[in-house]
């Protein structure tokens, strides 16, 4: 990038000098990681995080976002997070920050994997630091680390600039675009002009913008990261007054700078095509007196974003040089060092459990959630009952699903994580039978034959192929005949692959059940309704097909995961009541209904619809694995082969952050 540059480089234009290299290596990163975790929140709105040049790439996150999958999506500050903990209930969450020491970030993401039931990832520049201490130390955190080579200045221009170039790759690149991003800094274009050709023509705009108090800058609204980025740079080295809006917000009122303050202002002006029309009739109403500058777009691609961050970095240099400041070193006070690290969790109470999450996590599933109803009495005496007689059984036997509930689901050629599999061995050695009941077959017995001691394999009963296969862990599956309806149902599923649906893989296992796998992010519930509505066309029976976060299963008619619970029960001289099951998915369609129809079950995430059983006890925040391993820690011993549940009363619940 050729901007004309003073005798004495300022170390702001000094970090300018390393865009072009810093770009050359975004361009050569390896973003599978980084497409994986996207392409799992492609089917749902995002929240992204940042404070300062990271908020800039939070939103550039979000706006990419938008443009691709068309699903509505909101760039916040930490705080935001931090104070309203419900924007991280049902969106995935994406945390930005270059350094990972902002004290604000650590906590935010704290605070956004206790309420999120999505997934959290993070997106930083260096390896080691609080955030990604903090991240090691949670679960199910997608760390995204791109380490720099150099480190970077006050205004974080080119970690900025590497963690954009890596998003538009990403989602350019997860949507098949042809129109590849320019392979080196200087094919950014704005308009039909390179970034240096148009600060050159910009070059006396911000020499007369320096003389002014305030910079307005109007802008498409593609191009909000652009202006967001301006605005940060500018304020936070206190340069210029900035006031950011959209070009028809202007119209509302803010032209009255340009008639009642014009020695006061300036008017930059970010255009894309499709607004051109409308920039230039309204640009030949305004009055004379006030500097006013265009920056024109292309488009609205990722490249033409990036061209415009580009350009307004090297803008900031050009205000900064003809106010005789550098940027990128401030002189900071130690007041504001003071209040930049000051401890958040010390300051900002945690917020507390939710009042009467269980009732709450019903009326999920019922459809009964505000505005529709705020009479719940029923459910609470049922949720009351439940309890109170699940506390007074004795329990000889537990079942449970596996992925999602003794391993995650996202991590399936791993084993149960350590603190699981402890519980499950202690539970094993004071002789309760433990069931293991998956979709799967044997992967599962795979991974538990190698965590488990072998004199416990003839204790431990696996219900693989939903409980198609039933044996002990030293019992392997056998093939079986083929079936016709399954032989039915897999030419049905290819035919639908054929013609486009999101499916990556159509597993049969016969005689038991045909497994079907979809795109990472694509919606669970839809894919069950699109598998369904074609099996009805064929006249099948729709009360085999069951969902999980990841397929659908289409199960034989002799296949149910409560065959496991009657397999124990037969066998081994159990009471049915003595039986407690564990799931995740328990609303039909999902794969745990069954096992959730046990009269004393729990779930660790979706309920039963059903009031006298299914219900999900642990805290809101514990979800899945986290969930499992808090209702082990609270099962009692009391005796060979006998345990007892005794949970907390919700006030006597801590926060966990």
């Amino acid at each position: 990038m050729s901007a004309e540059t003073p005798k004495n480089t300022s170390l702001y234009q000094a970090e300018l000098g390393r865009l072009a290299e810093t770009y050359n290596s975004a361009m050569v990163r390896d973003v599978a990681p980084l497409k994986q975790g996207i392409a799992a929140a492609s089917g749902s709105s995002v929240i992204a995080a940042g404070s300062g040049g990271s908020f800039t790439v939070a939103s550039l996150l979000c706006c990419l976002h938008e443009a691709y999958t068309g699903r509505v999506s909101r760039s916040s500050t930490p705080l935001e997070l931090v104070c309203n903990p419900t924007l991280a209930a049902s969106s995935p969450v994406f945390l930005i920050s270059a350094e990972g020491k902002n004290p604000d970030i650590v906590e935010a993401l704290s605070r956004a994997r206790r309420n999120s039931a999505r997934a959290v990832h993070i997106l930083t520049n260096r390896a080691e630091s609080p955030l990604t201490e903090r991240a090691r130390q949670l679960t199910e955190i997608g760390t995204h680390v791109y380490e720099m080579a150099a480190k970077d200045g006050y205004l974080g221009t080119n970690s900025l600039l590497m963690n954009a170039v890596l998003l538009a790759r990403t989602y350019q690149e997860l949507d098949s675009d042809s129109r590849d991003l320019p392979s080196s800094l200087d094919g950014l274009l704005l308009s039909n002009m390179t970034v240096a050709t148009w600060l050159a023509s910009a070059k006396e705009f911000a020499k007369e913008a320096s003389q002014r108090s305030t910079l307005i800058v109007v802008f498409s609204p593609p191009f909000r990261p652009v202006a967001i980025d301006l605005e940060s740079k500018l304020s936070e080295s206190a340069l210029l007054n900035c006031q950011l809006t959209d070009i028809r917000s202007f119209a509302h009122g803010r032209h009255l700078w340009l008639s009642d303050r014009p020695s006061d202002c300036a008017l930059l002006a970010l255009v894309d095509p499709s607004l051109q029309k409308l920039w230039n009739q309204m640009q030949s109403l305004f009055p004379g007196g006030v500097p006013l500058q265009t920056m024109n777009f292309n488009g609205t691609r990722p490249g033409d974003l990036l061209a415009g961050l580009v350009a307004q970095m090297y803008f900031v240099a050009n205000i900064a040089d003809a106010l005789g400041k550098d940027p990128g070193r401030p002189i900071v006070r130690e007041f504001g060092r003071e209040i930049h690290y000051l401890a958040l969790p010390d300051l900002i109470p945690p917020p507390g459990e939710e009042a009467h999450h269980s009732v709450k996590s019903k009326q999920d599933v019922l459809g009964a959630r505000w505005p529709l109803t705020s009479e719940d009495g029923s459910i609470r005496r049922a949720l009351s009952a439940f309890r109170d007689a699940l506390q007074a059984r004795v329990f000889r036997c537990i079942v449970f699903d596996y992925d999602g509930v003794l391993c995650r689901s996202q991590e399936r050629d791993t084993p149960p994580p350590p603190e699981i599999l402890e519980q499950l061995i202690i539970l094993a050695k004071a002789g309760i039978i433990i069931g293991i009941a998956s979709g799967r077959g044997g992967s599962v017995q795979e991974q538990l034959s190698k965590s488990l001691p072998k004199d416990l394999w003839q204790t431990i009963i696996l219900g693989l192929y939903n409980a198609g296969h039933v044996g002990d862990m030293t019992v392997t599956p056998e093939k079986g005949e083929t079936s016709e309806y399954l032989s039915h149902v897999t030419r049905i599923v290819r035919g639908l692959k054929a013609i486009g649906v999101p499916i990556t893989e159509i597993r049969p296992t016969h005689p038991h059940q045909v497994s079907v796998r979809f795109h990472d992010g694509s919606d669970s519930n839809r894919n069950w309704f699109v598998i369904a509505d074609a099996l009805r066309h064929a006249g099948l029976n729709l009360s085999r097909v069951v969902r999980s976060k990841h397929s659908v299963d289409i199960l034989n008619t002799d296949v149910s995961k409560s065959h496991l619970v009657a397999y124990i029960v037969q066998n081994h001289g159990v009471d049915p009541y003595d039986v407690l099951t564990i799931g995740d998915q328990g609303a039909w369609p999902g794969n745990d209904s069954s096992l959730l129809d046990h009269r004393f079950s729990l779930s660790v995430d979706e309920p039963s619809r059903r009031l006298d059983r299914g219900w999900k006890l642990a805290p809101s925040y514990k979800r899945d694995v986290d969930a499992t391993l808090w209702y082990l820690q609270h099962l009692e011993l009391i005796g060979h082969g006998a345990c007892k549940l005794t949970l907390p009363q919700l006030e006597d619940l801590p926060y966990e952050g």
